[in-house]
């Protein structure tokens, strides 16, 4: 499942095959030592939800209840860390990233392992993303991780890509195929909320579509079956400062260990794949 990063000409159809694309070490400038450490050490008092996250488009960080300098401090740490995963990744891949959106920019600063959190808001069971902060109507979730722990290995686990797993489990999940048109009126709302996403991020998340519906069914069928958590499973273990990516939503994974990582999200346009993508199967297009 893993695939070896040598050549950027290789990454866009590794991603589309269903690989995660594994960086011994990051090729991306990380922040310096002294941003890590406040990062890893200088946020904990002041978390308000599991993540940190950066909104390029609207300049808004989420996540923490904290004076203006730690928040400006991290939210300038993020910013810049997040152009430079971009620049990385259009100059890697610039078929693939035309006309890309990108999401967040992320710290992940709390332990995985034994969170006890809710099952639909957990990342140690396993899954594949529906959704990226609202709809995205089909577009492919690209995220870029980077275990920013400089002494402990980031764990997954997967139980392969989305094509396998929906030709087993769709029936039993209930999730239909056929035509993912949406009405009139849901292309109106959601032409309004793109547009207004541009400003204020956060209102993408009402979005929603028939794909990104069908999506977050299968999602919480995953996460709210207990047999299908069961082995077998891929273990993968990522080293201090290795980096990854891969497209969440056609990958199955879940964290089951690890604190501080950087996570970058991005939408990629369905337009741009070669190959089917999570859309045609749930249209009834691929099989």
């Amino acid at each position: 499942m893993l695939f070896e990063a040598q050549s950027p000409a290789g990454f866009a159809a590794a991603l589309e095959q269903g690989l995660i694309v594994h960086f011994p070490r990051c090729p991306v400038p990380l922040p310096d030592a002294g941003e890590q450490q406040f990062l890893r050490e200088g946020l904990a008092g002041w978390l308000r939800k599991k993540n940190v996250s950066y909104y390029p488009d609207g300049g808004k960080l989420t996540g923490l209840r904290a004076p203006a300098e730690v928040a400006d401090r991290a939210g300038r740490i993020l910013a810049a860390h997040g152009r430079r995963v971009r620049a990385f990744l259009e100059q890697a891949m610039p078929e693939f990233t035309r006309g890309w959106q990108a999401g967040t920019s992320s710290f992940r600063p709390v332990e995985e392992e034994g969170r006890g959190l809710a099952a639909h808001a957990s990342n140690e069971l396993i899954h594949v993303d529906a959704g990226a902060y609202g709809a995205t109507h089909g577009d492919r979730i690209l995220r870029f991780f980077v275990n920013l722990n400089p002494s402990r290995a980031r764990v997954w686990i997967s139980k392969g890509s989305f094509p396998a797993l929906w030709r087993e489990h769709a029936v039993q999940a209930g999730v239909a195929s056929g035509a993912l048109d949406p009405g009139l009126a849901e292309r109106a709302l959601s032409g309004t909320l793109r547009a207004a996403g541009r400003v204020f991020p956060l209102a993408r998340v009402i979005d929603t579509s028939p794909y990104d519906r069908r999506m977050r069914r299968f999602h919480n069928w995953m996460k709210d079956t207990p047999s299908f958590q069961q082995p077998p499973f891929e273990r993968l273990e990522f080293a201090p400062f290795a980096a990854w990516m891969v497209l969440t939503d056609g990958v199955s994974h879940a964290c089951i260990a690890g604190q501080h990582a950087l996570v970058d999200t991005f939408l990629v346009p369905l337009r741009n794949c070669r190959l089917p993508a999570p859309y045609h199967f749930l249209a009834g297009v691929a099989s």
